[in-house]
């Protein structure tokens, strides 16, 4: 690989705030060589997700902050270039922690090798990675649905949200998706099978969830925090359940996060509401695999990635998360 070189993004300082080019340095340097027990992942895709703007903070998490100078953390797919691991052979495909880079040198155990010919590469990333497997146990494991209920889902157009939606109508539960702007609630409708759709970004959100679930909100499936939190909250029905996957609304904020105002509604109603990690399913994840690739082939529910080109383009891709602009998974593609 000596001939090759590798361009990668290293954390320069923590944002403030909204995340900003000037965050991060942009360096091309040598391909390293993986020492024993190790592969060199040539990378193809990464997954740009939420979850990496609070990595960037220097605060207690599931996962330790990337540190200052180090590459900036992404999950990702790619084929193996050289191996020093008898468990990994050249030319297969993996999948894993890789980094915002075209080279990765990554312990051997740490990778999950996939089939290509079974999807694309970038589903591996999104109904076939951690925002499948965070749909599939946060929604059936949390939130525990019972057929007949009331399911309210945030960033519904999301790469999760619109996957628990559609795992919900599965289940039999009658689903309204939050999303912003008409296309995506068209989409969750149209396309996805939503019952109804609430533009958050157009009137007003408590009185068209009240008329929308007359009864109360059996189920929220929370990726926003903030403010449509505390609307549901108003709204639960009695016993219902609140999975707290996100707070997209909050990871930039400059000001102390935003709690929970209602949160005495939990009391009032019995209700319980509980976060979850995704990670914490793992050894359980070949069982979400098999039941969401089987629904993906029976048609039963459909996925969608946003796959935008050019490793160089980090910067302003990772902030279509923030801006509400991506369809389905976010994917930044980096080579064939």
């Amino acid at each position: 690989m000596s001939s090759q070189k590798n361009r990668h993004f290293r954390l320069r300082s923590r944002p403030v705030g909204m995340v900003q080019a000037s965050n991060f340095d942009f360096v091309t340097g040598e391909v390293a060589e993986p020492a024993e027990g190790e592969v060199l992942v040539q990378v193809q895709y990464l997954s740009l997700d939420p979850a990496m703007r609070g990595w960037m903070n220097d605060a207690r998490s599931y996962m330790p902050p990337v540190a200052i100078g180090e590459v900036m953390r992404a999950g990702g797919i790619g084929k193996v270039v050289t191996s020093a691991d008898p468990s990994l052979a050249v030319g297969d495909t993996v999948t894993g922690l890789l980094g915002i880079q075209d080279y990765a040198v990554v312990k051997a155990k740490s990778l999950s090798r996939v089939d290509p010919a079974l999807a694309p590469l970038p589903r591996f990333l999104g109904a076939l990675g951690a925002p499948g497997m965070t749909a599939y146990f946060g929604f059936l494991e949390v939130c525990a649905p019972k057929s007949g209920d009331t399911v309210v889902v945030s960033g519904a157009a999301g790469a999760v949200g619109g996957l628990v939606g559609q795992i919900a109508k599965l289940e039999g539960c009658r689903v309204i998706g939050i999303a912003g702007g008409p296309d995506k609630c068209r989409y969750l409708t149209e396309e996805l099978g939503f019952d109804a759709a609430i533009d958050y970004k157009a009137g007003d959100v408590f009185k068209t969830l009240r008329g929308l679930a007359p009864k109360g909100v059996d189920v929220y499936f929370d990726n926003v925090g903030g403010d449509l939190l505390d609307i549901v909250l108003a709204q639960l029905a009695r016993h219902a359940r609140i999975a707290i996957c996100g707070a997209i609304s909050q990871y930039n904020n400059t000001t102390p996060i935003q709690g929970p105002k209602n949160y005495l509604s939990l009391l009032l109603n019995r209700a319980r509401m509980e976060g979850f990690v995704v990670f914490d399913y793992a050894p359980r994840y070949a069982e979400g695999v098999k039941a969401i690739a089987g629904w993906l082939a029976d048609g039963s529910i459909k996925a969608r990635e946003d796959v935008v080109a050019g490793l160089e383009t980090f910067p302003e891709t990772l902030l279509k998360l923030f801006r509400g602009e991506n369809f389905g998974k976010l994917v930044l593609k980096v080579a064939d």
